[in-house]
């Protein structure tokens, strides 16, 4: 019968390659107000970083780290990305930062802790999230 081969998926933890390469990337700039958007949804979790005219800075998403699957929604990619984000922040020279939220993911407060906790002043936190006035229009009535 011979040996049974395991093969192990990767997606658990943050490839190693992909994040090196995305911080090699930053420019180095002398912005010192920024603002943040998270947007967490069930599947996935991207962080834009933008300064205050709203041009893109950096950017990231548990997908572009590594992440496949049902776990790019989790709250540890999360954490992961604002991490990353946080870090080209600093290499920008951002000392604090404006957040907006939406989305009702999963990710929502890991990457904002995330962000915080790599030494950048957190000055205002709004949640944007979209929310239906009254939604799509309702199915007609079942005729039987």
């Amino acid at each position: 019968m011979g040996k049974k081969r395991i093969i192990r998926k990767s997606g658990g933890t943050v490839d190693a390659g992909m994040k090196s390469r995305s911080l090699a990337r930053v420019a180095k700039r002398n912005i010192v107000e920024a603002t943040l958007y998270i947007h967490a949804t069930y599947n996935n979790t991207k962080v834009l970083l933008a300064d205050k005219a709203g041009n893109a800075v950096a950017w990231s998403s548990s997908g572009s780290l590594g992440f496949s699957g049902a776990k790019k929604g989790t709250p540890f990619a999360a954490a992961k990305v604002g991490e990353l984000v946080g870090d080209k922040a600093n290499i920008i020279g951002i000392k604090e930062a404006d957040v907006v939220i939406r989305g009702v993911g999963a990710g929502r407060e890991s990457a904002l802790r995330a962000f915080a906790g790599k030494g950048i002043e957190i000055t205002r936190i709004a949640d944007d999230t979209p929310v239906p006035h009254n939604g799509p229009r309702a199915p007609k009535p079942r005729r039987v």
